[in-house]
């Protein structure tokens, strides 16, 4: 009987897994197709990503209640207690992406419609965009393999995104200086530049955490050091 109650259980742990995973698809694709519209200026494309963010949001909830649903019957203790707690922040964090990517999309689509997309720093964001993608692929990757040695990795990507957001800020408050009348379209960029940066922090928390599930320890403001050694189980 405790064997079969133990498989099922396991089982839903599984589904739990499973549907994050489905989650995590439909945001990677709401990202892949703001980086093609971003490449090739598609309005329709832009509008897509605008109108899809429900499907995250409504996964978030179901999602959110199977976790509740796991903790009221099964009271899970320890490691699996700790998957559900991870799997409810994961969540948040995967709904945020899906904020974000709607955001830029109605920021920037709105930047299109102005004729402002000839604005140079739009290339550079592309090139964030598409750091932070693999970000998101790698945290995804991670939570799917119970593997947190892909925690130090993500964060220094993070850190390389701030590094190229913080270059973009200074770039553009150089181009406003040398002309005010570009102060609205670099406003909109660095909002779209700040959100991409959000989206890199989004997909470190999520590799963080990957190792309290595994290693049961809080790695959230440690040192790079101290990350690299916990994710690493030493």
């Amino acid at each position: 009987m405790n064997q079969h109650i133990s498989s099922k259980f396991d089982a839903e742990l599984e589904a739990l897994r499973s549907r994050v995973s489905h989650m995590g698809g439909l945001v990677e694709a709401q990202l892949a197709r703001l980086a093609g519209a971003l490449a090739t200026n598609n309005v329709g494309d832009f509008e897509t990503v605008m109108t899809s963010d429900y499907q995250i949001n409504a996964l978030e909830v179901e999602i959110d209640e199977l976790c509740t649903h796991l903790i009221a019957t099964r009271q899970p203790v320890a490691n699996d207690l700790r998957l559900v707690m991870a799997t409810i922040k994961s969540i948040t964090d995967l709904e945020r992406i899906g904020d974000k990517a709607e955001k830029i999309a109605r920021k920037a689509h709105a930047i299109s419609l102005d004729g402002g997309l000839q604005v140079t720093r739009f290339a550079e964001l592309r090139s964030m965009l598409d750091k932070v993608m693999v970000m998101v692929r790698q945290a995804l990757d991670s939570y799917a393999r119970l593997d947190p040695s892909l925690a130090p990795v993500v964060a220094a990507a993070d850190k390389a995104v701030d590094l190229e957001f913080d270059g973009i800020t200074r770039q553009l408050i150089t181009h406003m200086m040398e002309n005010p009348r570009n102060i609205s379209a670099a406003l909109d960029i660095l909002f779209v530049a700040k959100a991409i940066e959000r989206i890199g922090d989004h997909a470190t928390n999520m590799t963080e955490y990957v190792v309290y599930m595994v290693q049961g320890r809080d790695v959230r403001h440690v040192t790079p050091e101290t990350l690299a050694k916990v994710s690493s189980g030493a």
